[in-house]
């Protein structure tokens, strides 16, 4: 009886044993998992913020791009300014230079009339008009019927309402004198017909096509 007591005894304590190394054996796989998810999660960590200085290094790199983009546009800016005040500057040069040349002539027909007595294209003395000017921003139609009145009373010849009309000119309407070579500014039906075609009903039909459009597309944008 005692035999067997001690043989159960015995049994129950080798099954104790190789319990508690299964035990063991379990806790120390666990550990083994932990220190691995915990490995994973620092290399986790670690490639975020890798990814994270990969975009910060990104975004610096494409503020750079736009800042030296936007340097480059601006100084663009300021050249194409530069260039168009120089011609600008140029075609008011030139166009004064014009209308001193016709000035110049009329003055000298004033001071010698009678060395062209033999024409009598030369026999009326230079009128003046003092307030009628036309500067592109009012109605052509209206100016040329006020000039062709006043031309017509006072008797002008051709000759002297091309420089009349030239003398006239004011601000953009000036500019259209650059057109014409400085042989024909003494002709009225050439002045005439560029100031028509720069200010005249044609162009004025084509301007207002021109914008009507332009609001059209601003509104079905808008929509």
């Amino acid at each position: 009886m005692m035999a067997e007591m001690k043989a159960g005894q015995e049994e129950m304590r080798v099954a104790q044993a190789g319990l508690e190394q299964k035990i063991e054996a379990g806790l120390e796989e666990m550990r083994s998992v932990q220190e691995e998810m915990l490995s994973g999660q620092e290399r986790m960590e670690k490639g975020q913020e890798e990814m994270k200085g990969m975009i910060d290094e990104v975004k610096g790199e494409v503020q750079r791009k736009v800042d030296e983009v936007e340097e480059k546009v601006e100084m663009k800016i300021k050249d194409v300014k530069s260039e168009v005040k120089g011609k600008i500057e140029e075609v008011e040069h030139k166009v004064q230079g014009k209308i001193g040349d016709i000035e110049r002539r009329l003055s000298e027909l004033e001071e010698r009339p009678f060395s062209f007595s033999a024409s009598p294209e030369f026999m009326h003395p230079r009128p003046t008009i003092k307030s009628l000017t036309f500067d592109g921003q009012t109605s052509w139609t209206v100016f040329k019927t006020q000039f062709d009145i006043v031309s017509s009373t006072k008797g002008w010849t051709d000759f002297v309402k091309a420089g009349q009309l030239v003398a006239s000119l004011r601000r953009s309407a000036v500019e259209v004198l650059q057109g014409i070579p400085a042989d024909k500014l003494t002709y009225l039906t050439t002045i005439e017909k560029a100031l028509e075609s720069r200010f005249g009903y044609s162009h004025l039909t084509q301007f207002y096509r021109t914008e009507l459009k332009r609001r059209s597309q601003e509104k079905a944008f808008k929509y």
